[in-house]
């Protein structure tokens, strides 16, 4: 049995146990990714007495307005009301009927959005993104389909406070392609005590509950949704060099004399800050650590001159042993890269740093360069052949004064099938070289895909959509009168859907990504990396953006979310010069404890070759 209510211009539909099976969206699409033994509602309990997860609940109650449940939880009851109407509300009620005290150490509700990505058109018109903040009192959730059309379904919190979110079902076999089933926490310290800030602890004494209530609604965008609910604490900024200021409504002002994320807690609300060091000395200090820790000197031959991963924890490079993202090749061409760019800022050892990338070249051409230009994976792996390497090494070259070494790797990408695929900075690069017949005719082979982009190492991803829109950028910059500058402003807001505003220097305008910390780190975690990288690929299109084509308050936006992307990033760079690839973000995944930096100092140092690259020094 299923029965429907109307939510607004939506729909609710609850199965017969009385969990939500779907959520349908006005335009048709549902915004939830159904399991049953994930169903939105059903979750787990740890205390000191005993842990449980909740699914068949002991009692249901159907009412004209919706339902109430009553589970049992060993000695302890959670009682749960939804009502649906214009606005969709549910209310959580634990009790301890007992004769003593329980510690509750976690307690998770599943919000099983659908953030999945099985095509870049289904996505686009049947999926949506979840952006999350657990910031106590002021805790929200902001669903909006990946199109960036409206309306988007927001959460937020009217009683009690939410502390966490944790990420359940992420298994190699669902790949990068799903985000996971996303659990909502009004504490998860039993798992993760640090997450978030510090997750608190809570006691029922017996007769006590704990009580909080959220409320759903469709709105038209972010902005409409904020402004129904109200933020506790508003932050002037999320970031800002040591010794600035930030002011936080409903605080005061908030300043740091060392480098470091701050917490700043007030009225039952939350927000994370960033205090950081200059740019030149955070660039500096990592190409010193990158000198000294990140090649391999044991080697005989031009790969001791090669850039390889770093593990913080034991002090040692870090074989790649058939990984490809732990080789010699392929991404970790970035330290090369932030080596051109610290050198050409006249900052650093030039004598030093023009050494090291003399060597580095030398390594390119015997082990990663043909003479035609094809680019080889590693020095180990030269049967298979990856698109997304050619633009960077081209970067390289060109950085090295080799202009037809340059021009000859793009020329090769596109030989080998470049036109159907977005590898990142293409249209900057071709726009340098001059070879302009590539870059027009690359964009309108995409303009014709539409919504139907071929599918790269994930289905669809932010890292398909900024390539996308930069290659259009440049192409319309150079051929305006063969790119519709109309095509462009439709796509952007595939790109801005990505991110949200969360009030935490991690998340504010840093789109989702969610499998990096597996494919990269040690530690092999799947779940939200934020921020990640490549997050910058957003920033490099925000400040790229023709502002010919969005008014003056998108143009200030666009400014707004660059500088927040590229300081944001900064966050990965320790003092001592070392680094993390990937911050998993949420309190655990599948439930392994999480909120955790990777130790592995691998790929982050695009995040630096960005912001030296920008263009008014953003950080």
């Amino acid at each position: 049995m299923v029965e429907s209510f109307g939510f607004g211009p939506g729909t609710v539909q609850i199965a017969d146990d009385g969990a939500v099976a779907q959520v349908l969206h006005p335009d048709g699409r549902d915004v939830l990714q159904y399991a049953a033994p994930r169903a939105w509602g059903k979750g787990f309990l740890i205390t000191d007495r005993g842990s449980h997860r909740f699914d068949h609940p002991a009692l249901v109650r159907w009412r004209s307005t919706g339902l109430d449940l009553l589970y049992q939880l060993g000695g302890l009851e959670l009682r749960v009301g939804r009502r649906f109407g214009e606005h969709w509300t549910e209310t959580y009620e634990l009790r301890n009927p007992t004769g003593a005290p329980v510690e509750v150490g976690s307690l998770a509700i599943s919000t099983p959005y659908r953030d999945v990505y099985r095509s870049s058109r289904e996505s686009l018109t049947g999926a949506v993104h979840a952006h999350i903040w657990t910031g106590g009192a002021d805790a929200w959730a902001w669903a909006v389909p990946m199109d960036g059309s409206g309306p988007g379904l927001g959460l937020q919190l009217k009683e009690g406070e939410l502390w966490a979110y944790s990420v359940e079902s992420r298994e190699p076999d669902s790949s990068s392609n799903t985000r996971g089933h996303l659990y909502l926490h009004i504490t998860d310290h039993a798992r993760a005590p640090h997450a978030m800030g510090g997750q608190p602890q809570i006691t029922l004494a017996p007769g006590a509950s704990y009580r909080w209530t959220w409320q759903l609604g469709w709105y038209d965008d972010l902005s409409a949704f904020h402004a129904d609910r109200g933020p506790r604490l508003v932050a002037d900024r999320l970031a800002a060099e040591v010794g600035g200021t930030i002011e936080v409504r409903g605080h005061g002002p908030v300043t740091a004399q060392e480098p470091g994320l701050k917490y700043v807690d007030a009225d039952g609300a939350r927000v994370a800050l960033l205090f950081h060091e200059p740019l030149r000395v955070i660039a500096e200090r990592r190409v010193r650590f990158v000198l000294d820790h990140q090649r391999r000197p044991e080697l005989p031959d031009s790969r001791q001159y090669a850039f390889v991963p770093y593990d913080v924890d034991s002090g040692l490079t870090v074989l790649a042993d058939g990984w490809r993202d732990w080789s010699d090749g392929r991404e970790r061409i970035g330290m090369a890269l932030l080596l051109q760019e610290v050198r050409d800022q006249g900052w650093g050892d030039r004598r030093e740093l023009d050494e090291a990338l003399a060597g580095y070249e030398r390594f390119v051409h015997d082990y990663l360069v043909d003479d035609d230009g094809t680019v080889h994976e590693d020095s180990e792996n030269r049967d298979h052949i990856r698109l997304y390497n050619f633009p960077w090494f081209a970067r390289f070259l060109l950085g090295q004064g080799d202009r037809e070494g340059a021009a000859r790797v793009l020329n090769r990408y596109y030989e080998l099938g470049g036109d159907h695929f977005l590898a990142f900075d293409l249209g900057p690069l071709l726009t340098e070289l001059g070879l302009h017949e590539h870059l027009v005719r690359h964009a309108r082979t995409f303009l014709q895909y539409g919504d139907e982009l071929p599918p790269h190492e994930v289905n669809y991803e932010q890292s398909m959509v900024a390539p996308l829109l930069e290659l259009l950028v440049a192409a319309y910059r150079i051929a305006p009168e063969e790119i519709d500058g109309a095509e462009l402003s439709r796509r952007l807001p595939w790109l801005t859907a990505f991110a949200a505003d969360q009030p935490d220097v991690r998340l504010r305008h840093v789109p989702i990504r969610h499998w990096d910390g597996y494919w990269f780190g040690r530690l092999r975690l799947w779940g939200d990396v934020f921020p990640h990288y490549w997050s910058v690929l957003s920033a490099a299109v925000y400040d790229a953006w023709p502002r010919e084509l969005v008014t003056e308050q998108q143009a200030a936006w666009l400014d707004a979310a660059a500088a927040a992307i590229l300081r944001a990033n900064l966050v990965n760079f320790a003092p001592d010069g070392t680094a993390t690839c990937a911050f998993v973000y949420p309190s655990c995944v599948n439930g392994q404890p999480a909120h955790v930096a990777d130790p592995l100092a691998n790929d982050q140092d695009w995040a630096l070759v960005y912001a030296l690259r920008s263009n008014d020094r953003r950080c």
